[in-house]
């Protein structure tokens, strides 16, 4: 480039390029091999001759090795900003001891250093490389105008976050000193009275950076916040200390009416008013947010056209200069009401734009009670739908009228329904009562005693309690299934046999039966079920490890379950991975996760229940056991399956399938992986069904109600519900749940054989508890008087029918609640008969 010179052009490294360097020792040679070619360098002056550049550039070594240079790094608020080495330009005609000292300086802080000897030059190199800092010499105007120059780079666009130094000449003690106000005129930031001490340069600059520079660092990561604000949804006003509106972005502009050139600069009290606000309201809010608190709360605003809106606002002071408010930024969003139907200006917009006149009549009265579709205007569940329509909407129905609801959701539909008839104080007030149950751990139910029905008590108690009732001397300490004999002759996809291989060709249909699976592997479905399924998700790839240790590992898991079992056993495990990858696969479950998700449930599945002992945790705390003493009796076979699972893994490299994924990725998947196999402990149950209805469901449901005039918006809004990270977490629980269970779903026949080999898991644990003096968890569990479709009953009433349907609300599954209700009817049927047994008597 003409007339420009850079430090470094005609050599390999700079200065500043070596103090990168990590090795310090290494470094200090380099630097002692690049001295002799420095004194050489073109630029040399007389005074490095005489030996002052030689103190000055050893001294300058000296820091550099003392102390790394490093990028400029710091925080703003929430944002971090990080630079590269700050870049300067350097303006001058001539060389001399100024642009020396300069030059020098650059270097010893780091700096990156060009020169430019015309103002052309300078401009071309400025627009190339996009200088922090400008210094110009105006000592002379002989070879240029230093003003003339200063102008020329404040006339391009980039110029506007650089700092422009003049030089200035010094003036002697008797002559005054001349206004700054003609360089600040021509676009100079400040002046720098000539000093050719490198120290003194050095102090200069360290200075500017670390004021006008940094200023200009954030004001650059202004232009991206002001970016996101255009673009954002949300209605946003800024205001000064004063009121007056200083900023509003797109979507308040939409939302009101106005255009930001009509607001600007108005105070706020000029702007017309709501008169639906209660008289006291703009009061509260001013003595609230002058404190510098945050005020949050429901505000009726007038549009430009004249129409109220009702919006959800948050209002927060910002801390200024001297530590005082200086504005106050306004987040705004229109009101939605606790059944989550949008107020009358979106319903009014939709039907003045996209409905007839007696569309809009029906729509401003139709049911407005708090449930987002009406129950009972729907034929239940249990019904013969006409429709795949009705039967879904018949799902959504019921999740607003929970067979057991959570003390909690009672509490929130009392709120609801005392809301309506509420004063406007109330009800904001209410409002933020429901904000705070909805977001604590206050889902756990509380079931009613039922002394009529003992199957369920037993069903329902024998699997939620924590079975803590002590026995002295009594333990139970069950055997690892883990001997290497078991492990079968390794194979690959391509060598499943042709038999097995047809068979998995269906592992895509929900019918796909993993009996006929169980009986053609000899009991090792695992392993060929999750070959095929792992591979159709591609788990291999994003694992990034071989198929040879995914079979590996699947043998290793499918070991490690105990064959022994009648119902907890790796048959179980493969059917509840073939759930998991048939939810995975409905679109809308699909669209809210992601491959890590996927990869983390395909695997939850495969080890939720590996080394299953055959017994309840209920038994373990009893029996005073290794395991429960080990997890203090607390989700004690969960815990289990999840550390085992992973200490499996991990323990040999041949089988261990996260040998190849980086620290973060791992720490990822394994939380998933925990979190997922946590989730099937039934203690929680119908905590993470009340979470998943209240925060997914019912916003959803709400949104198909109210959304009838644009489907993108429909849409968005949904997937943002489904999307966040809180969310994602509860749809993998209750995915994982649903699979774990999903037996009375199943076609009849395996609904059945299920059903009989869990009934024999409890008669044996019940026999095992009678043997050791126990207490019998699970009474009613007892072989010779147990009635099976009693407490196929029960456990589908209390557990399924309400989970499902929460569960089909979401993802779509209509053949899953067809074989439910008739699977749930063979039971009412036997169970009518007085049949205690799986199937009815042959007749007589």
């Amino acid at each position: 480039m003409c007339g420009v010179q850079e430090r470094g052009d005609h050599e390999n490294h700079s200065v500043s390029e070596i103090s990168r360097c990590t090795d310090i020792c290494g470094f200090r040679r380099l630097l002692q091999s690049f001295l002799p070619l420095t004194l050489k360098r073109s630029w040399d002056r007389q005074d490095f001759a005489k030996g002052g550049g030689k103190k000055q550039y050893a001294k300058m070594l000296l820091d550099i090795n003392g102390k790394m240079v490093s990028a400029t790094e710091e925080c703003v608020g929430p944002m971090k900003l990080t630079q590269e080495p700050i870049q300067v330009l350097l303006v001058f005609a001539k060389e001399d001891s100024q642009s020396d000292a300069l030059w020098w300086a650059c270097d010893r802080a780091g700096f990156r250093c060009n020169i430019a000897r015309t103002p052309e030059s300078a401009v071309e190199c400025f627009l190339d490389k996009h200088h922090e800092i400008i210094v110009i010499d105006g000592r002379n105007s002989r070879y240029f105008d230093p003003e003339s120059v200063c102008r020329l780079i404040r006339a391009t666009k980039p110029s506007e976050n650089t700092v422009i130094l003049a030089v200035v000449p010094q003036k002697p003690a008797d002559q005054e000193e001349p206004s700054v106000l003609p360089l600040l005129c021509a676009g100079f930031s400040r002046r720098f009275v000539e000093n050719s001490s490198v120290s003194a340069c050095y102090n200069e600059l360290i200075q500017i950076e670390h004021g006008e520079v940094r200023c200009q660092f954030k004001l650059r990561a202004c232009n991206s916040v002001f970016t996101a604000l255009e673009h954002c949804q949300e209605a946003v006003e800024i205001t000064s200390e004063d009121h007056i509106i200083q900023y509003v972005n797109p979507a308040f502009e939409r939302m009101m009416g106005y255009h930001k050139g009509e607001l600007i600069g108005k105070e706020l009290t000029e702007l017309p008013k709501s008169d639906k606000n209660r008289a006291d309201l703009l009061d509260t809010i001013n003595t609230c947010i002058n404190k510098g608190k945050e005020w949050q709360g429901i505000y009726y605003a007038r549009k430009k056209s004249g129409d109220s809106i009702q919006q959800n606002v948050k209002i927060t002071p910002v801390i200024g200069q001297g530590g005082k408010i200086r504005h106050f930024v306004a987040i705004k969003r229109p009101h939605i009401d606790n059944n989550n139907q949008v107020h009358k200006f979106n319903k009014e917009e939709r039907c003045s734009g996209e409905h007839s006149q007696s569309e809009c009549h029906s729509l401003r009265h139709r049911d407005r009670r708090k449930d987002s579709i009406d129950a009972r205007s729907i034929s239940s569940r249990g019904s013969d739908a006409s429709s795949l329509q009705n039967r879904r909407y018949s799902s959504v129905a019921r999740i607003h009228s929970m067979t057991i609801e959570a003390p909690i959701t009672k509490v929130i539909n009392i709120i609801n329904a005392a809301q309506e008839s509420s004063p406007v104080t109330v009800a904001e007030a209410l409002d933020r009562v429901l904000e705070i149950l909805r977001t604590t751990e206050l889902y756990s139910p509380q079931l009613a005693s039922k002394e009529d029905d003992p199957h369920t008590n037993d069903l329902v108690g024998g699997l939620m309690s924590d079975g803590l009732r002590r026995l002295s001397g009594n333990e139970y300490v069950f055997s690892k299934n883990m001997s290497q004999s078991q492990l079968a002759i390794p194979v690959t996809l391509n060598d499943v046999p042709p038999s097995i291989a047809e068979m998995l060709n269906d592992e895509e249909c929900w019918e796909f039966n993993i009996l006929e699976l169980e009986a053609a592997t000899h009991k090792r479905p695992l392993t060929y079920l999750g070959l095929k399924i792992f591979t159709s998700f591609g788990v291999c790839e994003f694992l990034n490890c071989s198929e040879a240790t995914l079979r590996s590992w699947l043998q290793l898991i499918e070991a490690s379950y105990h064959s022994s079992n009648s119902y907890h056993n790796s048959t179980h495990a493969a059917d509840v991975l073939h759930a998991t990858a048939y939810f995975l696969r409905k679109e809308r479950v699909k669209s809210s996760l992601d491959q890590l998700d996927e990869v983390a449930a395909l695997i939850a599945a495969t080890v939720h229940d590996v080394d299953h002992p055959g017994r309840t945790n209920s038994f373990l705390c009893n029996a005073s056991s290794e395991l429960a003493i080990l997890y203090n009796d607390t989700a004690v076979l969960e815990s289990h399956h999840a550390a085992l699972a992973f200490q499996l893994t991990v323990r040999d490299s041949k089988s261990n399938i996260f040998k190849n994924i980086d620290r973060n990725q791992f720490r990822n998947l394994r939380q998933a992986i925990i979190d997922m196999v946590l989730a099937t402990e039934m203690t929680r149950h119908f905590e993470h069904v009340s979470k998943f209805v209240n925060s997914i469901n019912k916003p959803m449901a709400a949104i198909e109600e109210t959304s009838t005039s644009s489907m993108n918006s429909d849409c968005e809004g949904q997937a943002n519900i489904r999307n966040s990270p809180e969310n994602r977490l509860l749809i993998k629980r209750m995915l994982i749940k649903c699979a774990d269970v999903a037996n009375p779903c199943r076609p009849l026949e395996l609904c059945i054989e299920w059903a009989g080999r869990i009934s024999e898991e409890y008669f044996a644990q019940t026999d095992e508890e009678k043997r050791q003096g126990l207490p019998v968890v699970m009474p009613v569990f007892d072989r010779n008087t147990c009635s099976i479709p009693k407490s196929q009953i029960s456990f589908i009433d209390y557990f399924i029918t309400d989970m499902f349907d929460a569960w089909d609300a979401f993802a779509s599954l209509p053949g899953l609640m067809e074989h439910l209700s008739e699977n749930y009817k063979y039971w009412k049927g036997l169970d009518e008969m007085k049949c205690k047994s799986l199937r009815p008597a042959p007749d007589s």
